[in-house]
């Protein structure tokens, strides 16, 4: 059983749970949207993609973000995922990552799009 997340309750009451492959889409959704420095015991887990968000579009600032993230990804989800496609885009204060991956248990290809609007 996986928790889902955000952390919420189901119809009867109890801790939410979800199936594996929505478990790693969970699990890359708080890599990507989390601060370093956030989590008290990983200081160091996170990607710094908020951070860049009112940062000028350029074609420098793109290149530095995919390798920030591609190298998260790897460090933090080498073992359960395997990067296909990386692309971030920033419009206004909205922040867009489409993500192609395969998860490595099940062999099972992916493609996700996680969104973050900012105040």
């Amino acid at each position: 059983m996986n928790i889902d997340f955000p952390y919420h309750f189901d119809r009867r009451g109890r801790t939410a749970s979800t199936d594996d492959s929505d478990h790693v889409r969970d699990m890359i959704e708080q890599l990507l949207f989390t601060h370093p420095g956030e989590r008290v015991n990983r200081p160091d887990f996170g990607s710094g993609l908020l951070q860049l968000v009112f940062s000028p579009n350029s074609p420098e600032l793109a290149a530095a973000l995919q390798f920030t993230l591609q190298a998260a990804l790897q460090r933090w989800l080498g073992d359960v995922i395997d990067v296909g496609a990386l692309e971030v885009t920033s419009q206004d204060s909205t922040l867009q990552v489409y993500l192609a991956y395969v998860i490595r248990a099940t062999g099972e290809a992916r493609t996700d799009t996680f969104a973050r609007s900012l105040p």
